[in-house]
């Protein structure tokens, strides 16, 4: 049994990893993180008073007393680094789909996890579709360079661009051309109205409730357009990425970026 804890549990992404834990055969939940935790225990939540899992406020104090394989963090930028480091330091693989992370923070990571022999792995996004969109796009791209991207979210998401969004024009930027895209005496008569540049080309970002998680890369020819969308209906969709996760890093000796690094 593989053992899990999940940091950030009562939040919408964390409540839905906690419930797929419990429900894998191989994986066992033996603690969950909450900043400002009310309960000791999970049992004392109505959805899950059937179980036994003990609730921690304290991240330190959860991986010397549980001792977990694997901690799924879904929490806020803020925090996201800090946690990471602190898992990855105590021996403990950490799946990470929190997004902000900077470059030089995931470097600093990856050294520590080399370092420590701990596979780990921070992605973007579990959604095993939105991977192969981006793998997608960028095949597309060395074809068709000039591409916008439009990301949309619900409104309670704090980054943007979303972290999918940064990652899709990482992964375009290795197979597309450098050009400047639009007319080059383009003027913006309100600010931000072509959305962020990133390379030449522009990133946008849609923020509205009822929305989960939906991309478009949208590529543009002479004649012809190409389309790939991928959007998440609900967080569920995420868990198949994130159990694939928690197995596939006991085989790691280092943190990898990208679901699309294990697939």
């Amino acid at each position: 049994m593989i053992k899990v804890a999940v940091s950030g549990f009562k939040g919408r992404m964390g409540s839905e990893v906690v419930r797929t834990v419990l429900a894998e055969k191989d994986m066992e939940l033996v603690a969950v993180l909450d900043h400002e935790p009310t309960e000791k225990n999970i049992a004392e939540l109505p959805e899950f008073h059937a179980e036994n899992v003990p609730v921690y406020g304290d991240l330190g104090q959860l991986l010397s007393e549980a001792h977990p394989e694997a901690v799924v963090d879904f929490t806020t930028p803020a925090s996201a680094y800090q946690n990471t480091k602190k898992i990855i330091e105590h021996g403990a693989r950490a799946i990470v789909g929190t997004t902000g992370f900077t470059t030089e923070q995931i470097e600093e990571l990856t050294h520590l996890a080399e370092a420590k022999q701990t596979g780990s792995l921070i992605a973007p996004n579990f959604a095993v579709g939105a991977v192969l969109m981006m793998q997608f796009a960028e095949k597309v791209a060395a074809y068709f360079p000039n591409v916008e991207i439009i990301e949309l979210h619900h409104d309670r998401k704090l980054d943007a661009p979303s972290g999918t969004a940064v990652k899709t024009a990482e992964m375009i930027s290795k197979t597309r051309e450098k050009i400047k895209q639009g007319h080059p005496d383009e003027k913006e008569t309100l600010p931000g109205a072509r959305g962020a540049d990133y390379e030449g080309m522009r990133i946008h970002s849609v923020r509205l409730p009822g929305l989960i998680a939906h991309q478009e890369v949208v590529f543009g020819a002479a004649g012809q357009g190409l389309t790939i969308r991928h959007d998440s209906y609900d967080r569920v969709s995420f868990m198949s990425g994130v159990t694939l996760a928690i197995r596939k890093t006991a085989e790691l000796k280092t943190l990898i970026y990208g679901l699309e690094n294990i697939l």
